[in-house]
């Protein structure tokens, strides 16, 4: 039995396998290469890590590793600054039932002296560590999905019931740019339902009240404001440059128009319905499922879909259906997850019951399938009418 430090760590040394840096790094770059775990801390990490690496900081090693390396027959490669704290990870890891780990020797300090290739993690400020502290500690995030987020554009129609959860949530999530069409204003009638507007607003323009919420969140988040009703003189011009759409439109012309232009424009839109006491939440992704024409080929007479001021709503409604969308927007930016991609969800809210509908692509619709009849806008409050 070790009966010093120094002592345990050459019983370490003689039970764990060893790889060379020159060996690592040509492993890495055949197909088959090993996962690559740098068991250093945080800090450290931040200064530079091997290519690919993986950081699980040596103090969290056994609380972590069985979830991001669930097969124990994988080959794992360890590392750390010299070789030390890799050769007791190893050795944890061969306690551990991993069978394919060795420890890279010497470490990183020398990976780096030798020239071979570093990568850095994104750079977030002190201030945004703080802010997006529990976004980080996710292993589906992490300082990498929250820098994709910081970078990200995502598009909201509406700033109304839908619009105003997405967008708080967006913003609160550390998206860095968001931007917002609707030409109304706020109106007394709104503040039951619209939670990015208040009392002291009413008559402000929604997307000047709205601009003033979400900086009030979140003032690092940058805002595109679109005074404007969406039509296909300007549908384009403001699509553009955004990763994602998220639809809160209240009528169906714009959302066939805002249909066509995803598919057109092959920008995915996380669509959302609300009516009474129940709504719709789905996400249609260009070339990779069904559009919502698909889902409805034409729209139905306007005395069985009155709107929400004819019908009413339930004033919660909207804050589920719309963070429910918010959800699926950071789902797709971060790409984790199963969207609701050929599913739609359909939520009773007086029965508090969730269903769940697939969706197919049909193989003639006029827009999305492979020989389109509809390759440009159409006059869609004539087609609405129509029908």
């Amino acid at each position: 039995m070790p009966t010093t430090y120094a002592d345990l760590i050459a019983s370490v040394r003689q039970n764990i396998r060893t790889v060379t840096l020159e060996e690592l790094r040509e492993r890495l770059a055949q197909e088959d290469k090993p996962l690559v775990v740098d068991v250093r801390e945080k800090e450290e990490y931040r200064d530079g890590f091997i290519p690919g690496a993986l950081s699980v900081p040596r103090g969290f090693l056994e609380m972590q590793i069985e979830k991001l390396v669930p097969n124990k027959a994988a080959a794992v490669v360890v590392y750390c600054a010299g070789g030390t704290r890799s050769a007791l990870a190893a050795h944890t890891l061969q306690e551990l039932g991993y069978a394919g780990v060795v420890s890279a020797n010497p470490g990183f300090v020398r990976w780096k002296d030798l020239g071979f290739p570093v990568e850095k993690p994104p750079e977030l400020t002190a201030a945004q560590r703080a802010r997006y502290s529990r976004h980080l500690i996710l292993d589906e995030v992490g300082e990498a999905g929250q820098a994709r987020l910081l970078r990200s554009r995502v598009l909201l129609l509406g700033a109304g019931g839908l619009g105003s959860p997405a967008a708080l949530y967006l913003a609160a999530a550390g998206v860095g740019t968001l931007g917002l069409v609707d030409l109304d204003v706020v109106d007394a009638s709104n503040l039951q339902r619209q939670i990015l507007h208040a009392t002291s607003r009413v008559g402000m323009s929604k997307v000047d009240s709205a601009e003033k919420a979400i900086t009030d969140i979140n003032p690092d988040v940058k805002i595109v404001k679109f005074e404007e009703r969406l039509d296909s003189s300007n549908v384009e011009r403001i699509f553009a440059g955004f990763d994602v759409v998220v639809d809160g439109c209240d009528n169906f012309p714009t959302r066939y128009l805002v249909n066509d232009a995803s598919v057109f424009m092959n920008i995915p839109v996380v669509h959302g319905s609300i009516f009474r006491f129940e709504g719709q939440v789905t996400t249609f992704v260009p070339k990779a499922g069904p559009c919502y024409r698909c889902l409805y080929p034409e729209p139905p007479p306007a005395h069985l879909a009155p709107s929400c001021a004819e019908a009413g709503v339930l004033g919660i409604l909207p804050g589920i259906i719309g963070t429910m969308q918010a959800t699926e927007a950071i789902k797709f930016l971060l790409g984790k997850g199963n969207l609701l991609q050929g599913r739609l969800v359909c939520y009773d809210s007086m029965r508090m019951k969730f269903r769940e509908l697939k969706l197919r692509r049909d193989p003639k619709c006029p827009v999305c399938s492979d020989t389109p009849t509809i390759t440009s806008y159409v006059d869609y409050e004539h087609f609405c009418n129509m029908a």
